[in-house]
């Protein structure tokens, strides 16, 4: 644990310190038009999103593991201004809105260590098309470009997509206590199956790739315990 927060200081510091030195970016972070709007998926932004440029792609949650579409590369990143959290109420894909599961959210503060997807110019937008059936059912998300800085690397940056979520949505959760998410994560079941088998994807994926996240360990020790407990 010390060694991984001595990575991350490293990272950041590295990371302000070129903070100074490089030039801002095209284009602000802007919020993609609505998933039911008719609107191409080449409005979404002036430079970021021409159709003949490859897309980036920032994955924090269940993209990680189960992107979904084709691409030409897959790299480790990391985000800052914005930190992984289970602050979503799940409708659908996790839960009801009878019975809430819960899943990751993108939310403001601190930094997220996850995937950055390259996507070729052809696949542009259909993937698009394909991630906001996907992550948009009920807006809960924006759409979002921002840089995000691949293998740790101060001097490699790029611009990618991501999903942030809206804290004026009523499935956003905040911050909830480990009783809160123990509750939800275990009554959750949705279009994709249960928020329990949820978790524990998310935990397995992110030790394989060498993330720490110590509150989501002890979320999924607890979900493994009741299921042991019922399965005596």
């Amino acid at each position: 644990m010390r060694l991984q927060n001595l990575r991350n200081a490293a990272f950041l510091r590295r990371f302000f310190c070129r903070l100074h030195t490089i030039r801002p970016p095209v284009t602000r972070t802007q919020v993609a038009a609505p998933v039911n709007a008719v609107v191409p998926p080449t409005t979404m932004n002036t430079r970021s999103n021409q159709i003949h440029e490859e897309l980036w792609i920032f994955a924090y949650g269940s993209l990680m593991w189960r992107p979904g579409f084709d691409f030409l590369d897959r790299r480790h990143a990391r985000l800052v201004g914005a930190h992984r959290s289970l602050c979503v109420y799940s409708f659908v894909h996790r839960g009801t809105p009878e019975k809430p599961g819960l899943v990751f959210g993108l939310d403001r503060g601190g930094n997220c260590r996850g995937i950055a997807y390259r996507i070729a110019p052809s696949k542009r937008a259909k993937t698009i098309e394909y991630l906001r059936a996907r992550e948009q059912v009920t807006l809960v998300y924006r759409e979002a470009w921002r840089r995000v800085w691949l293998d740790d690397n101060p001097q490699e940056s790029v611009h990618a997509l991501c999903y942030v979520v809206d804290r004026g949505h009523r499935q956003y959760a905040g911050r909830l206590s480990l009783a809160e998410q123990l509750h939800y994560a275990r009554q959750g079941h949705g279009r994709s199956g249960a928020c329990r088998d949820y978790v524990l994807a998310a935990l397995k994926e992110l030790q394989r790739l060498g993330i720490r996240d110590p509150e989501l360990h002890l979320l999924a020790d607890r979900l493994k315990g009741m299921h042991e407990s019922a399965a005596g």
